[in-house]
């Protein structure tokens, strides 16, 4: 099972080679407790998000519109013409490619998208990278992918098959809540070591190592993207 949690501020790309050094150690460690892979990611967004921009000019444009009605003795002091109307339909026409403009802007993306839409978008973009970074093909299939999607404020914690059958939920939202508050004061570093390392104890009891039988298939080192 997957968890999400909103998390603030920061950007994809801010790791220094300490951090991603930092991070690395910090899988290292959790998996000489655990049989797992533990796979940390970062990615600046999961989703494109076209429809924000024509939901932020719409926006724009009727806020727009409606002010010039709403003032229209100020600017058609001489009644309604051609030319006047000719005036509303440039003012309309230009707040809507502003507002559009504006809608590539992730704050702007974050208040115009639901946090539903936005939590589905990360899902798929943590299945799509389960997939393609072959954290999916482990010998007992007990690999947990940890992503953070920085566009969308969330972070997504997604087991395999085998051992989302042993975890429970309450556990797995408990590696995401030892992120939050340092990834609330932008030490996404710090944050996620905190996934990693709570994921490693929980690991630990519900997927052991077996003495003499711990191959690391995964490299311990953080995944970055775009």
């Amino acid at each position: 099972m997957a968890e999400e949690v909103r998390v603030v501020n920061g950007k994809a790309g801010s790791l220094t080679e300490q951090d991603r050094n930092r991070i690395g150690q910090a899988v290292e460690a959790a998996e000489r407790q655990t049989a797992a892979e533990i796979v940390p990611m970062i990615v600046g967004r999961s989703g494109l998000y076209r429809d924000a921009r024509h939901r932020a000019g719409l926006v724009l444009a009727l806020i727009v519109l409606a002010s010039l009605l709403l003032l229209e003795t100020a600017w058609l002091p001489w009644g309604w013409h051609s030319a006047n109307a000719g005036w509303l339909l440039v003012a309309t026409l230009s707040a809507y490619v502003i507002g559009a403009w504006l809608g590539t802007l992730a704050p702007v993306i974050r208040v115009v998208t639901s946090t539903e839409r936005m939590r589905q978008k990360v899902q798929l973009r943590a299945e799509r990278a389960f997939a393609q970074h072959g954290i999916s093909q482990t010998r007992d299939r007990t690999g947990v992918l940890i992503m953070l999607s920085m566009l969308e404020h969330q972070i997504y914690v997604l087991p395999d098959r085998d051992l989302s059958q042993r975890a429970r939920p309450d556990d797995l939202a408990a590696a995401v809540r030892a992120a939050v508050e340092r990834l609330q004061h932008n030490d996404v570093a710090g944050g996620l070591c905190a996934a990693v390392e709570r994921c490693g104890a929980l690991l630990a009891r519900v997927c052991p190592v077996k003495p003499g039988d711990n191959p690391n298939e995964i490299p311990d080192r953080i995944i970055e993207e775009p």
